[in-house]
């Protein structure tokens, strides 16, 4: 029989976690978590709350009623990948916008927020395959992962990509202000004192700048094979 193993991915924003995690977890059929839109989705909550931008005072607020907001994910046999529910709404859609973009490297500097979502990310599915992707997986959440993956590209080449969805999901905004918010979250998440964006020592590092989906597939399926027999 074979063993379930966690695979953990970590790296810069728009370098393709998401989308690689999706497609493991569906060769695998294994549980796939974006704890990316779980950060999201909180920064959603606090833009609909008006307790952006945080003080001292909405953050000891908001410190309170964290506990009550309700994440999850529900399967979406259509798409084939699970999507983000808040308060059992659907806000895959909304958690995508370039104004939670812009704010979701300041929420997710915030410790307790961080400590809140790690706790949570531990609890999914520990039992079972699981693919998850974000910032602080391998060094954080699972430490422990059989397979490390850290994802990198050029700022450059990663605006593109991310201009390239907007564009697709009819959304005005210019290449600039996506590049520029990618610049400063990349510092953000590099330069914050919790659980900052680094490469775990056991992780393997992908510059996919210039590789095809297919490619890295290709790839970490045959690290699968030869490592794990999966």
């Amino acid at each position: 029989m074979k063993k379930n193993i966690i695979i953990a991915i970590d790296g810069f924003a728009s370098t393709g976690k998401s989308t690689l995690a999706k497609h493991l977890a569906n060769y695998l059929n294994y549980i796939y978590v974006d704890s990316g839109s779980m950060y999201r989705a909180i920064t959603y909550y606090a833009l609909k709350n008006n307790y952006l931008p945080f003080n001292e005072e909405n953050l000891k607020e908001f410190s309170k009623i964290l506990l009550d907001v309700k994440l999850s994910f529900v399967f979406n046999k259509k798409l084939g990948y699970s999507e983000i529910f808040l308060n059992n709404n659907n806000i895959e859609k909304e958690i995508r916008s370039i104004l939670v973009s812009n704010h979701v490297s300041s929420v997710a500097t915030v410790s307790f927020i961080r400590k809140h979502m790690v706790n949570l990310q531990k609890k999914l599915s520990l039992d079972k395959g699981v693919v998850m992707d974000g910032r602080d997986i391998g060094t954080v959440v699972f430490p422990n992962a059989e397979l490390k993956l850290f994802l990198t590209a050029s700022a450059e080449v990663r605006a593109k990509r991310r201009y390239s969805e907007y564009v697709n999901e009819n959304v005005e905004v210019e290449y600039d202000e996506v590049l520029n918010n990618l610049k400063s979250r990349d510092l953000d998440d590099s330069k914050r004192k919790d659980s900052p964006l680094i490469v775990a020592d056991d992780a393997l590092e992908i510059d996919n700048s210039f590789m095809s989906m297919e490619d890295q597939l290709i790839f970490v399926k045959s690290i699968l094979k030869d490592k794990f027999n999966l």
